[in-house]
Formats: C-alpha cells, sequence, structure tokens
C-alpha cells in the first residue's frame, strides 16, 4: 500500500494530491505487468480506466484510415496514460503499445470516479494537470501541421535539448519513430539528420544525441517554413 502510494505521488498528474487523496487511489490501483510490444489498449476501444506507468515506457499513437502510424509521444515513469475518457466518457482517442517492460497501476473508471466523489478536490487538481496536456497536444498538432520536414526535426530536437536540461541528450526514438512522429517517411529523416551532422550542428553516437550549434539549429527550425 505504501509503495503504491509513494509511486502515485511521483506521477504529475497526481503531484497535488494530498496523502489521503492519494491513499483513497492506492486502494484501488492494481498492478499489471506488459512486455514490449504488447497493447494496453487500441483507439477506439471503450475506456475501462487510466494507467499510470510506474517502469518502463509506451508509445501513444494514431492509426489512419491508410493503415499508417502516427506517433504522438513516448511517456516513460512515471507517467501516465487515458486520463480524458475518465471525464468525457468517450473511448481510448489513441493506441497505446509497450517499448520497454512496463510495470503499470490500473485503476478502473468506477474506482476513480468514486474517489473524486469522497475527495472532490481531485478531479480539480487532475483536470489542471490534464488542460496542461492538452495545451502540449495542441502544440504537438501545430508542430506537425506547418513548416516543413527539415524544421519540425530542428525543433523536435531543441525540445528533446530543453526537456533534458543540456546540450547533450538520449532520443528515445528510431528513425522510423521519428518518422512517425514528424509525418513523413524514415528515409527523409535519416536523410536531414546527416546534413545536421555535416553541417556542424550536431553529433549522434547511438542514441545520444549533442546539439554543437544551437543557434544555426535554432535557424533550421524557423528557416523552411
Amino acid at each position: 500500500m505504501a509503495a503504491k502510494t509513494t509511486a502515485l505521488s511521483e506521477i504529475a498528474l497526481f503531484a497535488a494530491l494530498s496523502e489521503s487523496e492519494l491513499q483513497g487511489l492506492a486502494q484501488r490501483a492494481v498492478e499489471k505487468r506488459y512486455a514490449p510490444d504488447e497493447m494496453l489498449f487500441w483507439e477506439g476501444e471503450e475506456c475501462a480506466g487510466m494507467f499510470l506507468i510506474v517502469q518502463g515506457s509506451v508509445k501513444i499513437f494514431r492509426t489512419s484510415p491508410g493503415g499508417r502510424e502516427v506517433m504522438l509521444s513516448i511517456e516513460s515513469a512515471p507517467a501516465s496514460v487515458a486520463e480524458l475518457p475518465l471525464f468525457d466518457g468517450g473511448p481510448y482517442p489513441a493506441s497505446v503499445r509497450v517499448v520497454e517492460p512496463v510495470v503499470s497501476l490500473f485503476i478502473n473508471k468506477n474506482d476513480f470516479q468514486q474517489v473524486c466523489r469522497q475527495y472532490p478536490e481531485v478531479a480539480l487538481k487532475v483536470l489542471a494537470v490534464v488542460g496542461r496536456r492538452l495545451r502540449h497536444l495542441v502544440g504537438l498538432v501545430e508542430a506537425m501541421t506547418f513548416g516543413s520536414v527539415t524544421q519540425r526535426l530542428a525543433r523536435l530536437l531543441l525540445d528533446a535539448s530543453k526537456g533534458a536540461g543540456a546540450a547533450t541528450f538520449d532520443l528515445p526514438l528510431t528513425h522510423q519513430e521519428l518518422a512517425s512522429r514528424l509525418g513523413t517517411v524514415r528515409e527523409v529523416v535519416s536523410r536531414n539528420l546527416a546534413r545536421f551532422r555535416a553541417q556542424g550542428l550536431i553529433r549522434i553516437q547511438d542514441r545520444q544525441v549533442e546539439i554543437v550549434n544551437r543557434a544555426g539549429l535554432e535557424q533550421e527550425a524557423e528557416a523552411h517554413a
């Protein structure tokens, strides 16, 4: 019980909750484990509840009518997925597949709503975080819609560096996953990364990226609109 409460407190969605509110959720949380490539759920399925990622990472994606996957994000522990359907009653808006072995805490939709009735502040605190995530998704849609692939790739690298708080960071995405995230094909991503390297903007070793010329990369992020 104590371990579950601690795990929940480390998830951004519940960072503002009190000890009693966290314990109310922990009492209803069920541990589930998943191997790489297993699905937590598919886009369009009826929402059964919320998944809290305690260990590992997952890929959130949608599938186009033609069958092409468009990745929305990679979420690594501690994180949460499928919050929105708990409030609007709709199905899961995207699919979630395991990238690295996952330990999750699952909270049933009815159980979560019961906690919200018991502790009314929980819904308000959680909605504040959901609102911030929605703003992030709006920005993601804008990034995928406007500008060239070169511009969007440069911006993605700059954002990853900012998120890591350093010029050198691990990029947890393959070229194919980057292409899916940017709405293009792997060859285009590989070609642009090779050009960034040749121009001395970045260094790449395995999946570790170092931004060598930040000003130059920022120029790439703006120059191809």
